[in-house]
């Protein structure tokens, strides 16, 4: 499990500054565009697990730049390019501090709420007499506010996101709209692949020029949900849990091991076997989400291997 890349410490040429997320570190070129490298840490229930999982910051990053892609036609977003397998580069934005979180199905955090008692979620009322996985009349925006490492992100409504001012009324609603074209557009390409996007959650940012485009990931397995088509409605009938392409099996595991992120509570150990059965998981995610065969990077040494290509990239940006 040695040859992953949970920390890095990089110093690109004209770097101005760093920040390390969750997940991903984005370093500041010049403060005119960001380097975000994918890391293969792994975080659930907002704190990050011990160890790193091999090729997840690659499988991660090659699915955002490629839905990026899929989706630009529909909604602007940061990305230039893509010059290592774990790397994504693009302009200089300021964050939303909100995520945009859409769902189609009862499935997951609204469930579990759900299943608690709560018909109200976000400020957006649920019908009552639904069981966990069904799809809801219409997809439901349930956006929760971004914190700092550590803290959970935490649900908000619309009415508090606009009543506190977190976001302007005219770019609320800009990033509503493209969430609703994102998410549809996404329901049709998981459809060819014979999957339902069940849910997933998108982060928005504003350029300098004042353009607000789509950041960070977009339909990858940690910030969607989804499930096959084939058998979801007799699952459903008979009460079966769905079959589904995610990190919930890995919050599964978790919660079946004591833990669910809260104070007091250990992360319980990952051994090198469990480690490489979900890096299993995360290829066999790609290859039904993309429809393609995962190509493995060389990670002899991924650090010599990420410099070498952003550094090349801005040599032939500035030639």
């Amino acid at each position: 499990m040695n040859n992953t890349i949970t920390q890095t410490d990089f110093n690109f040429s004209q770097q101005k500054k760093a920040y390390h997320g969750k997940v991903r570190d984005v370093y500041t070129i010049d403060n005119d565009l960001l380097v975000m490298v994918a890391t293969d840490r792994l975080s659930a229930f907002d704190v990050i697990m011990p160890k790193g999982i091999p090729y997840k910051g690659q499988i991660l990053n090659q699915i955002a730049t490629r839905f990026m892609e899929m989706t630009e036609d529909i909604v602007p977003n940061w990305l230039i390019a893509s010059p290592d397998p774990n790397v994504a580069i693009g302009k200089v934005c300021t964050p939303f501090k909100v995520e945009m979180v859409i769902r189609g199905y009862l499935a997951g955090h609204a469930a579990r709420e759900y299943a608690q008692g709560k018909r109200m979620l976000c400020g957006v009322t649920l019908p009552d007499g639904l069981k966990e996985n069904d799809k809801l009349p219409k997809p439901i925006i349930t956006p929760s506010t971004k914190e700092e490492i550590g803290l959970h992100d935490v649900d908000i409504s619309r009415e508090d996101i606009l009543e506190r001012n977190i976001v302007s009324q005219e770019d609320y609603f800009t990033l509503e709209k493209y969430t609703r074209a994102l998410y549809q557009r996404g329901v049709e390409i998981a459809a060819k692949r014979g999957l339902i996007l069940v849910d997933t959650k998108y982060e928005f940012g504003k350029t300098k020029e004042g353009e607000i485009v789509l950041i960070d990931e977009i339909h990858t397995p940690d910030s969607s949900r989804y499930f096959y088509v084939d058998g979801y409605e007799e699952r459903q009938r008979s009460g079966k849990a769905q079959k589904q392409l995610s990190k919930e099996f890995v919050r599964q595991w978790l919660m079946a091991n004591g833990f669910q992120g809260k104070e007091g509570q250990v992360v319980p150990e990952m051994t090198d076997e469990y480690i490489q059965t979900i890096s299993d998981r995360y290829i066999e995610l790609y290859e039904h989400i993309l429809g393609e065969k995962f190509v493995k990077a060389d990670i002899t040494d991924i650090h010599k291997r990420i410099e070498k290509n952003v550094e090349s990239f801005f040599e032939k940006l500035n030639r």
